[in-house]
């Protein structure tokens, strides 16, 4: 489980090393710069690192329930393979083709949302996730995942709509330091909480 974690952390650092390249550029140019794409990346960027880590410990949590370090959940008992996949692990053994096959299965998945994530976990926890990462963080679950879902929908805006706003034709939306600095430390807080409550 700690290699998602440790991955994840990784990227925020890449995120935050974006920051600073935004801080040196704007202090070195003038206004007629707009280095603002710099923090729409950051955005992405701590987004991805959110969705790539729920991929990750979900694989590896489900993986620890195939070799019994984790009691079954009934969505993991409820989890299809293809029938190619299962011949291959009684062919060969170990877990190597269930890995194989859980990243092919979630490989067209987004583990962003509220919703999606939860059903992430369930494959390997029977938690109540988000109110335990509500107890972790001290907020008020709905709140945690009212945020998530904004920081999400940014994202998408983003990376889907160009970050234009529909009122201003031709017009992004606008973008602080600040706005990308929050994003990244509650998405920072929010897997370390749920790395908290999984492990």
């Amino acid at each position: 489980m700690q290699r998602a974690l440790d991955a994840f952390q990784e990227s925020i650092a890449r995120v935050e090393h974006l920051a600073g390249l935004y801080k040196a550029l704007a202090s070195l140019t003038t206004p007629a710069v707009d280095a603002s794409d710099l923090l729409r990346a950051q955005i992405v960027l701590t987004v991805s690192a959110l969705d790539f880590y729920v991929h990750e410990v979900t694989l590896l949590g489900m993986l620890q329930v195939y070799t019994g370090q984790r009691p079954p959940t009934s969505a993991f008992e409820r989890y299809r393979i293809s029938v190619g996949a299962m011949m291959t692990g009684y062919q060969a053994g170990g877990t190597a083709w269930l890995e194989a096959e859980i990243r092919d299965r979630h490989s067209f998945l987004s583990f962003q949302q509220p919703d999606k994530i939860a059903d992430a976990v369930r494959l390997f926890s029977g938690i109540n996730l988000w109110q335990a990462v509500g107890a972790a963080l001290g907020q008020d679950e709905s709140a945690i995942k009212s945020r998530l879902r904004l920081t999400v929908d940014r994202r998408n805006k983003i990376a889907h709509e160009a970050d234009l706003d529909p009122s201003y034709p031709g017009a992004r939306w606008p973008i602080s330091e600040a706005d990308a600095t929050e994003s990244r430390q509650f998405i920072a807080d929010l897997v370390g909480a749920i790395h908290a409550v999984i492990v």
